[in-house]
């Protein structure tokens, strides 16, 4: 089966639905950073682009933050972890579905501060300093719905379907509460795309790989993960219009992680190395790693330092007031670093050694082993790589940041409904993980297929999966991790989803005394979906009855009729359908009774018992009863959570509109009092008891925003933004006047002028043209001027401090409406020229004639329809013509 394909864009694509709804984005949610990409076919921009955010950058901090009951997230939560970082909640996405005591441990190891509480699921959540506790859903849901605003702010319209990229080693849990915590951000998940499988997609797109198939390794490290994913890229023939095309495609055979090994684990190693120098140069026993906004200083400078020793041999590190109003500084070499970080470099090989283990290849059969990831630009790891590897270059043809939120852009062009592209490049990814299910319930007699495998590891997707049990009671369905996977991060337990099966005990007792020919079964339907999640659609109960039933003996056959009935579990109701010989038979009666209907009411039809076997489909209730850290939010929970979210948007809008109105207060100020001091203009038109008037409710309304306008409302800014207008708007609109004005006493002279011109060639080329019209014309372009004449004259008889004798708006106006009079008599068509009339005895004679013509016509018309009657009559015995049907 040809996979599905996936189309790119080109500057030149096609759309076929409003622009409103031909946008979708992208979102690669790091451990660190996010990036996002839109998708938004509009003209004179790129069809696929990189968002930047409110600093112009291209990927933002994964933060979010919530003091003094304000929420900031990404720039705005980065911007206070010096100052509050107990108030910043980072790498929420790898506390997503993990139990408290592994999330603890991870937050202790980082030196995170934010105050972790356990939820009632055994999960992780976070409390704010108002005492209210969010969970990671909730916090990761901010988070996202700041990406959501960077995409609506490129696209410049709500971007409401989105691809999210998580990493490979994401289990069932993560990605549940991932989308999850995308739908609290109000958005729609088309689907969560393996990061490994984004790159394939950037990779692969502008190639062609019809001529030669090749297998590339992806060597991804970020901040907190690596992996390596093996990835087969081939093509494969198709019809096309009638023709046969090639189809270039891919398929990721394989991928091995470290999910614990990244670039924040070297940046720690760090960390600890300068708090030892710090502690020794404060050499009183006090240890900084007990201070959170010590760590936290030093944590960012030292990200600064790793940054330049990937171009450096050498970095120093500053930091003013570490700890205790006492500054830091000290250098560190690139040889001490990798000394630091001895045993990691090793570790970063073991995925790239163990895809090739798994897959049987061996490097020469790599066509290429593609980087990206940050981590991937410290020398020391490359150095490693090109040593096992064998070769002296590298291969970075990806943006090592952007290539996974491009590819995953892709995907989500291919999956939305309102966008059609045109380069094709098929996509098969797998799920990392295996999946097999158990049975328990009463009587349920365990064998060597009640633990087994529903999905093998790296099986495509999306599929559709059926698995049938022979059973008379109620059980239990558990969906577990294949015990030769290796577990997600943090999960103790290989189960992780159960649902009770109810009903079967019912209809097994309905049905049980009846004639079986088959024991009852259950039939189970998975569905592994394309973002890796699986999960127990539905089941029903499946019984096979024998029976004899009486026929007409016309109709015995030797053979078993076999009838499908479906049991409404709602109304109770069956549905029955015959056998297709059954239905045949009863046509051929009914046929039959039509012709001999006098013999079938004086003879009773003669009968006879046949075997037969019916089946019943009865719907069972599925209920899930996950429970746990790996359970999502419940119904109750979500709708806390939504509406606890709701109110941190409302208050979101109404600080971002403060602060929109206080920076137009304050540009108001600014730029009036500019204006009074340095514009002659200004002076002209005012009095300089206005001046003195404004410049000091100028200083009032200014005194009073930094001082209690600091904590004022929206609406206060709006009204002492309101009352200042009231008197500097008149100023300003007589001093845009004294320019606006003549300009446009010019414009209106000019077209006069031209109008004169205009009514002369109306004189002599459209002559046809009403006088009285013209006259009207020329009438009103009289009244336009003296109309100016006078004002002007009153204009300067009037000082500039007042309010103008007239404005530019009236002259424009009043040439405007002669304009329209011009051009509706200019449009007055040529009328027609008059057609003479002929003679009326010429007519008279005329109509005779035609008259005399139509007679005959009449009449050999009728001699000819008398033929064909003939004709017609002769031939009645005949087979008659036969004719197209129109």
């Amino acid at each position: 089966m040809a996979p599905r394909l996936l189309l790119l864009a080109l500057v030149a694509a096609a759309v076929a639905v409003p622009p409103a709804s031909a946008a979708v984005a992208s979102i690669d949610l790091g451990s660190e950073w996010l990036k996002v990409a839109a998708v938004h076919l509009a003209p004179g921009r790129a069809p696929i682009a990189v968002a930047i955010n409110e600093m112009s950058k291209r990927k933002s901090p994964a933060l979010a933050a919530l003091a003094d009951g304000n929420r900031l997230a990404g720039e705005e939560a980065a911007g206070i972890t010096a100052r509050h970082p107990a108030k910043v909640f980072s790498r929420m996405r790898d506390l997503l579905a993990k139990p408290f005591p592994y999330a603890r441990a991870l937050a202790d190891s980082l030196f995170l501060p934010y105050d972790l509480v356990q939820d009632a699921r055994g999960a992780a959540a976070v409390r704010a300093d108002d005492g209210q506790v969010y969970t990671v859903e909730e916090i990761v849901a901010m988070v996202l719905h700041y990406a959501s605003g960077i995409a609506d702010a490129h696209v410049g319209l709500p971007v409401r379907d989105a691809v999210v990229a998580v990493p490979p080693y994401f289990g069932q849990a993560e990605r549940r509460a991932l989308t999850q915590a995308a739908q609290l951000a109000g958005f729609n998940v088309l689907a969560l795309v393996n990061e490994h499988a984004g790159a394939a997609l950037q990779y692969g797109i502008d190639k062609d790989f019809s001529n030669e198939s090749r297998h590339v390794i992806f060597y991804d490290m970020g901040s907190g993960s690596t992996y390596a994913a093996l990835v087969y890229y081939s093509s494969y023939n198709a019809k096309e219009f009638g023709k046969t095309v090639s189809v270039n495609q891919f398929q990721v055979k394989d991928v091995r992680w470290n999910s614990k090994l990244g670039g924040l684990e070297m940046e720690m190693r760090l960390v600890n190395y300068f708090a030892d120098q710090f502690n020794k140069q404060l050499g009183n026993g006090d240890d900084i790693r007990q201070s959170p906004k010590a760590m936290a200083k030093l944590k960012k400078q030292v990200k600064r330092t790793k940054e330049i020793l990937s171009a450096n041999t050498a970095a120093p590190i500053s930091v003013e007031s570490l700890y205790n109003d006492i500054d830091f500084r000290s250098t560190i070499t690139r040889e001490k670093f990798e000394e630091l970080c001895a045993d990691l470099w090793e570790q970063a090989l073991t995925p790239i050694k163990d895809v090739l283990t798994h897959s049987g290849m061996k490097i020469g059969d790599i066509y290429a082993v593609e980087l990206i990831g940050g981590a991937t630009r410290v020398p020391k790891l490359q150095a490693k790589l090109q040593e096992f590897l064998g070769r002296s270059e590298l291969d970075k043809h990806l943006d090592a940041d952007e290539a996974i939120v491009l590819g995953a852009s892709l995907h989500a062009a291919n999956l939305s409904d309102g966008i059609k592209l045109n380069r094709k490049l098929g996509m098969i990814d797998g799920s990392t993980y295996g999946f097999v299910f158990e049975i328990d319930g009463p009587d349920y007699v365990k064998d060597e297929s009640t633990d087994q495998v529903l999905v093998p590891r790296m099986k495509k997707m999306p599929i559709k999966l059926f698995r049938s049990i022979r059973h008379t009671k109620d059980f239990d369905v558990s969906l577990s991790y294949d015990k030769a996977s290796e577990l997600p991060p943090g999960v103790s337990s290989h189960k992780f989803a159960e649902y009770a099966i109810s009903g079967l005990a019912e209809t097994s007792e309905k049905y049980g005394s009846r004639n079986l020919s088959a024991p009852i079964k259950a039939n189970l339907h998975f569905s592994l979906s394309r973002s890796g999640i699986i999960s127990l659609d539905r089941a029903e109960a499946v019984i096979e009855i024998t029976e004899w039933v009486e026929v007409p003996k016309k109709n015995v056959t030797l053979e078993t009729n076999t009838t499908d009935e479906t049991l409404s579990a709602e109304s109770g109701t069956t549905d029955s359908t015959t056998d297709s010989k059954e239905n045949s038979s009863s046509g051929s009666d009914a046929d039959n009774s039509s012709t001999t209907n006098d013999e079938t009411n004086v003879q009773d039809t003669i009968t006879e018992k046949v075997l037969k076997k019916r089946t019943f489909r009865v719907p069972l209730k599925v209920t899930e009863k996950t429970a746990g850290p790996a359970s999502t939010l419940s119904k109750e929970l979500y709708s806390e959570a939504k509406s606890r979210l709701d109110v941190l948007n409302k208050k979101d809008a109404e600080r971002r509109r403060t602060a929109e109105l206080k920076n137009n207060l304050e540009s108001y100020i600014y730029s009036m009092k500019e204006k009074l001091e340095e514009s002659t203009d200004m002076l002209a038109v005012s009095t300089e008891q206005e001046r003195e008037s404004f410049t000091e409710k100028l200083s009032e309304v200014q005194d009073w925003l930094y001082m209690d306008g600091e904590e004022a409302q929206a609406n206060e800014f709006q009204e002492r933004l309101d009352q200042l207008k009231a008197m500097g708007d008149p100023i300003l609109f007589r001093m845009s006047e004294l320019k606006a004005r003549p300009a446009a006493c010019g414009s209106a002279r000019l077209y006069l002028t031209e109008l004169q011109k205009i009514v002369k060639n109306w004189e002599t080329s459209k002559s046809w043209l009403p006088k009285k019209r013209v006259d009207e014309v020329v009438s009103e372009a009289d009244k336009l001027k003296a109309w100016l004449e006078e004002k002007e004259a009153l204009q300067k008889s009037t000082p500039a401090h007042s309010s103008p004798a007239f404005t530019s708006e009236e002259v424009y106006q009043k040439v405007l409406t002669l304009q329209n009079k011009v051009s509706s008599v200019n449009r007055i068509p040529k009328p027609k020229p008059k057609v003479e009339k002929k003679p009326a005895a010429k007519e008279e004679a005329n109509k005779e004639k035609t008259d005399s013509s139509e007679s005959a016509s009449s009449e050999s018309e009728s001699t000819e329809k008398s033929s064909e009657s003939d004709a017609s009559e002769k031939t009645n015995d005949s087979e008659p013509e036969s004719h197209d049907e129109l």
